[in-house]
């Protein structure tokens, strides 16, 4: 690495990169800066990928870290280097506008690439990019709503789990990074959007019914004050959710992180919120000791069954 003061050329991959801003901090309460954010995704790189590379790719981008201003980016800046792909993704059928070409992030330098443009979030399609029709999954994305947390979240996951076990069904969970929880269903075989958001949704409203203390489905805040929502919606074409390891753009540098039930159950079991909330480097650390715990994401294969 040749370094100039805040800046530094290397090289990754055989590609030149020039990294720009390394001591600016990015995440004021902890100091964690942006040489540390460039490192995190360079060492959580050998599991990300196998979730990024081949899906669309939505950007969220803080130029002056957390604290300061930020904006979505669907369309890969034109101002890439021409070894960093794209994915041109087409309208839904039917729909209006041009195609969108989106970062294809499939490998380590086009990773450091993206993390030198201060992307601290990384937010995925439900669909591979070769057949954005076809979600190759489910995702129940849970939200509290004050003075619910976490925990309540973790009791809802618990319950879709259970409900899902019955139809001799797996499903993943992972937290979000910031205030809630997202159960995945994997799929992995041919289906489409009308039949996972559909899905989604009645068992969404499904479980409002059998817990209205507890489940909302509908995004009106005057009804999610200390319930749980769950967000069917994400499981929409258009819709991105954030990527499994992605950092979040909290307080502090929390990552979207796969749990065990396990994990859960005993995050319940202690009344601790913390349990559920993890930093960067304990990511690297559980990544080192448990692999990659959401890896039957991308193969595992398993019907939608009819819920009646």
């Amino acid at each position: 690495m040749a370094a100039r003061g805040r800046e530094a050329v290397i090289e990754v991959e055989g590609r030149s990169l020039k990294l720009s801003n390394l001591d600016k901090v990015l995440y004021p309460a902890t100091g964690f800066t942006k040489a540390e954010v460039l490192d995190y995704y360079a060492r959580v790189a050998p599991v990300l990928l196998d979730h990024l590379g081949d899906r669309a790719l939505t950007l969220r981008r803080f130029p002056d870290g957390v604290d300061g201003g930020s904006f979505y980016e669907k369309n890969c800046p034109r101002h890439r280097p021409e070894w960093v792909g794209v994915h041109r993704v087409g309208v839904e059928s039917g729909g209006e506008g041009e195609a969108i070409d989106f970062c294809r992030i499939d490998s380590l330098a086009a990773l450091t690439w993206v993390a030198n443009l201060a992307a601290l979030e990384l937010h995925t399609s439900m669909a591979r990019a070769v057949d954005a029709d076809a979600p190759t999954m489910v995702v129940f994305d849970l939200d509290p709503g004050a003075p619910a947390t976490v925990l309540d979240c973790a009791e809802v996951a618990r319950t879709i789990r259970a409900v899902l076990g019955e139809h001799g069904l797996e499903v993943l969970v992972k937290t979000s990074g910031s205030k809630g929880l997202q159960v995945y269903l994997p799929l992995n075989v041919p289906t489409t959007y009308a039949r996972s958001a559909g899905f989604a949704k009645h068992l969404a409203q499904l479980l409002e019914r059998q817990l209205p203390s507890q489940v909302v489905s509908q995004q009106r805040k005057e009804l999610r004050r200390g319930k749980v929502l769950i967000d069917w919606s994400q499981n929409a074409r258009h819709k991105t959710t954030v990527c499994v390891y992605s950092l979040r753009a909290r307080e502090r540098p929390t990552a979207s992180t796969p749990v065990t039930w396990g994990e859960v159950d005993a995050a319940l079991a202690a009344s601790d919120p913390e349990l559920l909330t993890f930093e960067a480097p304990l990511v690297l650390e559980r990544i080192e000791a448990m692999g990659d715990l959401f890896a039957p994401a991308n193969h595992l294969a398993q019907e939608l069954p009819a819920l009646g």
